[in-house]
C-alpha cells in the first residue's frame, strides 16, 4: 500500500517540488500551506508522515505539531532555516521526530522520510518479546504500544514510546545518550545529544508522579538513563 504524506509549507514551490520528487517514488502526497488547513487534513486523513515547515500563516508548525500530539503519533519532521538552533529543540519539545534544516537537497529529505518510515513499520511488527509487561503500576502494551499508569492510559509521542520500550525491555541496564540516539533514531540521524534529553524529560512529565524523583526513568549521572 502506498505510503501518504502530508507537506505543509507556505512556498509553494518548494511544496511542489516534494510533492513531485516523492510521487515518483509512489507517495501519496497532500498539501497544506497554513496551519490551520494541515491541522483540518491531519484530523480527517490517516498519513503516514507529516513533513511540517515551522514558519507558517494562522497556526505556527509548532503549534500544529503541539495539536496533533493530541490525537496522533504519526511521525512529524519539523522544516526549520538553517542555524535556527532554538527552533530545532521547540520542535523536539513539542512532540516533532526529527527535523530537516533548510535549504535542504531533495534526495536527502526523501532519505529521511524512507528511513523514518521504516522504523516506524518495524516497530508496528508485532514484538518477539512479552506484548505486555506490567511493574507496579506501570503496564505497557508493546503491541498496540500504548501505556497504562495506575489504571489510566497515557499518550506518548512515536519516540517517547520507543525510548521508554528500550529501557522497559532492559531493566536496569544503562544507555549512554549517543546509545539511545542510535538505537531509537538511527545511526542515520543527524541531531545530537540533546535530543534524547529532551525526549527523556518530556517522558517523565507524563509517567512520572515527580519528574525530579523518577519512579520509572532513573540517570546514572555521567553515564546515562535506565528503568527500573
Amino acid at each position: 500500500m502506498a505510503k501518504r504524506v502530508l507537506v505543509v509549507d507556505d512556498e509553494k514551490l518548494i511544496v511542489k517540488g516534494i510533492r513531485f520528487s516523492l510521487e515518483q517514488d509512489d507517495m501519496e502526497v497532500d498539501c497544506a500551506y497554513d496551519g490551520e488547513e494541515a491541522l483540518e487534513m491531519a484530523k480527517k486523513n490517516k498519513y503516514d508522515l507529516v513533513l511540517l515547515d515551522i514558519m507558517l500563516p494562522k497556526f505556527t508548525g509548532l503549534e500544529v505539531c503541539q495539536q496533533i500530539r493530541e490525537f496522533s503519533d504519526v511521525p512529524i519532521v519539523m522544516l526549520t532555516a538553517k542555524g535556527e538552533d532554538m527552533d530545532k529543540i521547540m520542535g523536539l519539545e513539542y512532540g516533532a521526530d526529527d527535523y530537516i534544516t533548510k535549504p535542504f537537497n531533495i534526495l536527502e529529505v526523501k532519505a529521511r522520510i524512507k528511513a523514518i518510515m521504516r522504523r516506524t513499520s518495524a516497530k508496528s511488527e508485532p514484538p518477539k518479546k512479552s506484548q505486555i509487561i506490567e511493574a507496579g503500576d506501570l503496564k505497557l502494551d508493546c503491541e498496540g504500544r500504548r501505556l497504562y499508569i495506575k489504571g489510566e492510559e497515557i499518550n506518548l509521542t512515536a519516540k517517547e514510546f520507543d525510548l521508554l520500550e528500550l529501557l522497559v525491555l532492559n531493566p536496569n541496564k544503562v544507555y549512554s545518550r549517543e546509545n539511545l540516539l542510535k538505537l531509537v533514531w538511527g545511526a542515520d540521524y543527524p541531531g545530537d545529544v540533546r535530543t534524547v534529553d529532551v525526549h527523556i524529560r518530556r517522558l517523565r512529565e507524563k509517567v512520572e508522579d515527580s519528574p525530579s524523583e523518577p519512579k520509572y526513568v532513573h540517570t546514572k549521572w555521567g553515564v546515562g538513563y535506565y528503568y527500573k
